[in-house]
């Protein structure tokens, strides 16, 4: 594994000849770790099933899970999806950004059947994050990217993060510090005339139905253990070794604590390990830092997570949504 570390406030990074070697790399089916505005992405061509199929083996996913394609403008993703007029009010609205769009895949598309676990749908994201949207664009393919962790565990906002997980499986980790959202993108089904909330994420729920005028359908705690239609809908997912202990009344001395807001539980002080998402209750500020907080407090030993009551507007509804999946039983 090659490691590139990538200057994110200057352009100088995308002439560096690492850039030709990454793109190299994904036109041979190889995989590389690369970051986003959400978390790191497992990168590789879409429109290559073997390269595809290297995601499912490296992370231990199901083949029945889909895999979000990254482009880097929408014209591209309307060469693979068909964009009615809702899907094109969020796709200006919030593109690039933490948003992904399922959508009816267009019998042109050269997206890999693996890629969209045989489904008649895709989901398509322009991403924020400027080297997956310039590797999209240099490479000439749609990328493929969950998240860059092992399958059902915690999700990686660093480049140490995916080291650890998947540095065995991969070509290239480009390094660009940490994902500045931290929680993965918010996604929209839009293959009939109601848009349904798949799954919540780096936008919140209010944010687009305020676009689209209209509620959004779907409940944000449905977990689809088999054949899920999008991305991140697995029951047990987001999961450290510990278990989670949502809505915590008090803290325990044998185990961590996973703190939010000014207002500290009984007994935190005698936690083994704590870890505050937000002093100040800032849920975008929660949101970037949930991963790494579930990791740090996941290396601490306890045998239980302890969880403080979080809001569920906002971003909150998806910081719960992680939470619940991680506590769910595996």
């Amino acid at each position: 594994m090659q490691r590139w570390k990538v200057d994110l406030s200057t352009t100088d990074w995308q002439t560096a000849p690492e850039a030709s070697q990454v793109c190299t790399a994904l036109s041979n089916g190889e995989l590389v770790a690369v970051p986003t505005e959400t978390v790191y992405g497992l990168a590789a061509d879409a429109t290559n099933g073997l390269a595809c199929a290297g995601i499912f083996e490296a992370k231990g996913r199901p083949q029945f899970n889909p895999l979000i394609s990254h482009v880097p403008a929408l014209a591209d993703a309307q060469e693979h999806g068909s964009f009615g007029p809702m899907a094109l009010a969020l796709a200006e609205a919030f593109w690039p950004g933490p948003l992904t769009l399922v959508v009816p895949k267009k019998e042109t598309s050269s997206i890999s059947d693996l890629a969209t676990a045989g489904l008649q749908t895709v989901a398509l994201r322009v991403p924020q994050g400027p080297v997956m949207r310039f590797l999209s664009q240099k490479a000439g393919v749609p990328l493929a990217a969950p998240s860059a962790n092992r399958s059902g565990k915690i999700s990686p906002t660093r480049a140490e993060d995916v080291v650890a997980d998947l540095g065995h499986a991969l070509s290239f980790i480009v390094d660009g510090g940490a994902c500045e959202v931290g929680i993965e993108s918010t996604i929209i089904g839009l293959t009939d005339a109601k848009p349904r909330l798949l799954r919540p994420g780096g936008i919140a729920r209010e944010s687009i139905e305020a676009v689209l005028g209209v509620s959004l359908e779907g409940a944000p705690s449905t977990m689809q253990p088999d054949a899920p239609s999008a991305p991140g809908m697995l029951a047990s997912h987001y999961a450290p070794d510990a278990n989670m202990v949502l809505n915590a009344q008090e803290a325990r001395p044998s185990d961590a604590l996973l703190s939010f807001g000014p207002d500290r539980l009984p007994g935190a002080e005698n936690a083994l390990a704590e870890f505050n998402l937000s002093p100040s209750a800032d849920l975008r500020e929660a949101a970037s830092r949930l991963f790494a907080g579930m990791r740090e407090l996941d290396q601490s030993g306890a045998n239980a997570i302890r969880v403080q009551f979080i809001p569920s507007f906002g971003l909150g509804e998806a910081i719960n949504d992680r939470l619940r999946r991680a506590a769910a039983p595996r």
